[in-house]
């Protein structure tokens, strides 16, 4: 197995099966795949004329793996990046679509390179990633990833009905904040206390 496909499976299984949350703005979505992307893509499972949630209860994993590897990682140009970022962007690019590019492209400004925030994997990009993975190989996927929970925090912080995504019930970290760390060095997960403090002004 490629090792594309092996991260397709991963994303699928952390993204779960079928769920229609409202307050979650993609809608019917099964394995992360979203009813707006099936509709985009034509994907009429029933063959009704029309792409809706009985369509996305119909997709198999098969295809879902299908669609994220030419949807979300072939036609967005991930290969071109680093093998130490291509996991994180690929698994964001499916979360987020082209944020997941912008939220490199600002960290990469950050870090001295002189390059646009459009959402574009182009050579410009490509070249400023490939010139920070070599100069700092061991800290390029965490500052990605550290970037990734800081989006989901300022999602929270401006849309309370996103909270329940970062910060479960109980008070602990949600799945928004699980799924970045996957791709962060355990030194630089937050605790629980400073999880706590993060999220503390969400009452």
């Amino acid at each position: 197995m490629s090792r594309v496909a092996e991260i397709a499976k991963e994303i699928i299984a952390r993204e779960g099966g079928y769920v229609n949350d409202p307050d979650d703005p993609g809608g019917a979505t099964n394995f992360g795949v979203t009813i707006h992307t099936m509709r985009r893509l034509g994907l009429d499972l029933t063959g009704d004329g029309r792409v809706t949630a009985a369509d996305v209860k119909r997709l198999s994993r098969a295809q879902a793996e299908d669609i994220f590897i030419e949807h979300y990682f072939t036609r967005p140009g991930i290969e071109a990046l680093p093998q130490a970022l291509q996991a994180s962007v690929f698994d964001m690019y499916v979360n987020a679509g082209s944020n997941a590019v912008k939220i490199l492209q600002r960290l990469l400004r950050e870090m001295g390179q002189d390059i646009s925030v459009d959402g574009v994997i182009g050579p410009q990009t490509a070249a400023a990633a490939a010139t920070v993975a070599r100069a700092a190989p061991g800290h390029i996927a965490d500052a990605y990833g550290i970037a990734r929970r800081n989006y989901y925090f300022r999602i929270a912080d401006r849309r309370p009905a996103s909270r329940k995504f970062a910060r479960t019930r109980s008070g602990g970290k949600g799945g928004w904040i699980k799924r970045a760390e996957e791709f962060i060095s355990p030194r630089f997960h937050l605790s629980r206390a400073d999880f706590a403090e993060r999220v503390a002004s969400w009452g």
